[in-house]
This record gives structure tokens, sequence and C-alpha cells, in this order.
């Protein structure tokens, strides 16, 4: 069902699916044969992914309760926990993923990220832009620096390149993060401007998708969304009520997304889950995470080029009604038993499944991860501190070579012990999974970020 403000509709008048999204069906960005010449002499050709969907896992889970346990380490430091054999040879997860476990061989586990920072805002900052430019911790201080554009932005500006008519080929399924009501920089455009800002989605259980930014007055019903002079005259009089430091640009920018979603039937379409089969609902999972992440596969095949999946708004675990993030300084082990790991679990595991059996993980790259790890050692209230020195994220499709992990952490999963790579490494790897080369990024007047991680593309 979609909600847009007050209102819940099924359907509207059928226009052409170009309204919304639209997309080239060769590569991504027209690379040219000097760019894929380049990429064949280091070895690596730049990607031709049509798709990314970042799986934001706000708060930092641990990496020795989900895809770097230590068996053989003292009680203290590998937790409870046993662990379960995967489809690649000789690598194990905790027990409590069966579910990811079983496609594994779809998946490559990155074990050897590390950050900067074990505050969640300045982190969190690193993890959306490569960077701690312009980031704000909880002390309020932003750091020297003007922040970069989320790699989420990035990827829609280079999208755009190729002359779509896209109103947003940014999306973020969830609420905005922050951290003790203090937001978290790096959200969006930054210096490419409010156009690559991402349009935000939320899914509740109860409403079903809702479109923050089509929140319109209760007297405008459905009839009068023909009035295309009331409308205009409507979304100006709610931008009136946002943030005063909003942009002119940005308000115009938001007001014709907003239309054109309200006016096509197959933009409804794609926020609409009631669409899909009861079956493909439960696989999912009831919960937010899960039917985001279904909406996050609709909005892919529907030809989004980039959608983030924000597990929560909120760091802390008993926020946003009972399903808050992964900052367990405190109960670690039981909210991972009783719900993280489980939702976790089977969302993420359908999510690459229906990819694949739709033809899509190909050509969609999926990357699930936080903004940092937890501590190896377990404190006095069972749970594990930030840790920014050792962490672990999943990806597949997108030319990810599945079946296979890369890198290794030392004994207790605290440091790399051998392929250490950055957050902004990762974000070149994303920039390349689409075809982004360096030079695509400098021409955006942006310096790239790190390095792209070859090993995730090829099998050893």
């Amino acid at each position: 069902m979609l909600n847009l403000g007050q209102q819940t509709q099924r359907t509207c008048r059928t226009l052409d699916r170009r309204a919304f999204v639209q997309v080239g069906a060769s590569s991504v960005l027209g690379l040219s044969l000097a760019d894929l010449l380049r990429g064949r002499e280091s070895g690596l050709t730049p990607g031709s992914a049509k798709a990314v969907i970042l799986v934001w896992l706000w708060g930092g889970p641990s990496q020795l309760d989900t895809f770097d346990p230590k068996p053989n380490a003292p009680l203290e430091f590998r937790g409870p926990f046993a662990t379960i054999p995967t489809r690649i040879p000789g690598v194990r997860f905790t027990e409590l993923f069966p579910k990811l476990a079983a496609v594994s061989d779809k998946l490559t586990v990155l074990r050897t990220l590390a950050t900067q920072s074990n505050d969640h805002g300045i982190a969190g900052t690193i993890g959306l832009t490569g960077s701690p430019a312009g980031g704000t911790g909880l002390d309020g201080k932003p750091l020297a620096g003007s922040p970069r554009p989320a790699v989420g932005s990035i990827v829609a500006k280079g999208m755009a390149a190729r002359g779509g008519n896209l109103p947003s080929p940014f999306l973020v399924v969830g609420g905005k993060l922050h951290q003790g009501k203090k937001p978290i920089i790096g959200e969006g455009g930054g210096p490419l401007g409010p156009g690559y800002d991402p349009f935000r989605l939320e899914y509740d259980p109860v409403r079903g998708t809702k479109v923050p930014a089509l929140e319109l007055p209760k007297d405008l019903t459905p009839e009068r969304l023909t009035d295309r002079q009331k409308l205009m005259e409507s979304l100006a009089a709610t931008e009136r009520k946002a943030d005063a430091v909003l942009a002119t640009a940005r308000l115009a920018d938001y007001r014709a997304r907003a239309l054109a979603m309200l006016t096509s039937a197959k933009s409804h379409g794609m926020f609409d889950l009631s669409k899909e089969s009861p079956q493909a609902v439960n696989a999912y999972g009831r919960t937010r995470f899960g039917q985001s992440c279904l909406l996050a596969r609709r909005l892919v095949e529907g030809g989004v080029p980039f959608v983030q999946v924000n597990w929560s708004d909120h760091v802390e675990a008993e926020e946003d009604a009972g399903d808050g993030g992964w900052d367990h300084h405190y109960r670690n082990f039981q909210i991972m038993q009783d719900r993280h790991a489980m939702w976790l679990d089977q969302s993420l595991s359908a999510l690459i499944r229906d990819l694949a059996d739709r033809g899509l993980l190909a050509s969609t790259l999926v990357l699930a991860v936080g903004e940092f790890g937890r501590d190896p050692k377990v404190n006095d209230k069972a749970g594990r501190e930030h840790w920014p020195g050792c962490y672990s994220a999943l990806l597949a499709g997108g030319g990810v070579a599945g079946g296979h992990v890369v890198g290794t952490s030392d004994a207790k999963a605290a440091k790399p012990a051998d392929t250490p790579v950055t957050p902004g490494d990762l974000c070149a790897t994303v920039h390349h999974a689409v075809g982004m080369t360096s030079e695509h990024i400098t021409g955006m007047g942006l310096t790239p970020s790190g390095r792209v991680i070859e090993e995730l593309f090829v099998r050893k």
C-alpha cells in the first residue's frame, strides 16, 4: 500500500514509466575507448552494474558475532555463539545466520575494514562519503573541510551524465540518520548540489510506504491531484514549513520530483508493496527492515540506480519503535539472538535470492555495512563497545566474485592481519562497479577517495 501524506492510494492514471526513471541499456556511463584501455592495462576493467543497493547497518554490528567469528579465542572475546559452515570452503559464520550461509556462494565477505573514528557521527560521515571532512561527532564540533557527497550522490550524478531524465536517481528508504538527536553529515549531494540529495521514502508496517516530501494537507483529495496549479500551491505551502535554510533550487527540485511521482501510476507501482505476493512478503520478513529491502528490490527493478536502505534512524537499540540500531553496549547477545541477527539473516538473504532469481543480481551491487565494528572483548554489561580497528562487510552481485573472503583479521578480530581497506576504498569500489573511473570523479571536481578493492572482483 502506498501512503501519500494522509491519503492511501493503490493506483492513478497511467503515464509513461520514463516520467520517473530512465536508464540506458548499455554501459552505465558511456565509457570511452581510452577508459576501457586504461582499465585493461591495470588488469581490472570498470564495471557495468546498473544499480547499487546499500544496506546501511547503522550503529556498528559486531564482526565477531556475525561474519568473522573467532571460535578458538577465549570466551570473553568469542562470545556465547557457536559457528556454522557456509558454502565457502573453510569459512564459517555465527550460528545466527543460517540463511546467509546458504547463499554465501553468491556473496563475498570483506573482513578487514578499518575506519578513523569510534564516534558514530564521524564514522558515519566517513562510511557514507569516504572522508571525515565536515563530520560532526557527539560533541557537536565539525571537523575541518567541506563534506564530500554521499557515495549514492556521486553515482547519481554519474548516471545523470548519460542524459536521462531521472527525477531522483538516488533514493533512501528510511529516516534521516542521527545519534543523540544530532543529524549525521554526509547523507546528501554536498558540493554536487541539492539536485543530488536523495529522495526519501519510509516504510511503516501499518501505513505502508510513506513519501515524506509528499506530506500534503488533509483537504487535498485524490480528485484534486489533477489540478496541477493547486498541487503546486500545496507543495509550495508545505515547503515553506520546511527548514528555512533550504535553498530555492532545492525546493524547486523537490517540487518537480514530487509532481512526477504523484502523476505517474508506474512510480506508485514501484512503491506499492501490496502488489507483491504474500509469499514474497513473508520471505523478506514482516518487519520494517525486511519490507524496506523488498521495496529496494522493486525500486531497482523499476530502474532506480542507487537505493540506500537504512536499518534504523537511531544508533541505539531500544529506540525507533523497538527496531533500533546496532549500538549494543549492553545485552548485545540477547538482542542479536532475539531480533537483529534473525531479521538481517532473513531479509538480506531474501534480497540476494530474489535478485538472483529475477536475473538482476549480476547487474546490481548489494553492499551491507555499518560505520565500524565492536570491541573484541565483551564488557561487563554483556555488550561490546565501539571498535574502528576492524570490521566486516558483505557484498554480492554487480561483478563481485561470489563465494570467497577478502582479508584476514587477527586472532581476535581486532585488526587486519592482511589486506587492510578503508571506507574510502569501499566507496571507490562502488564507483568502479557502476563503471566510474577516477577521471569521472575528478571531472566532478572531487578527489578520488580510495583505491578499488580489486580482490573483490577476482576470486583467487
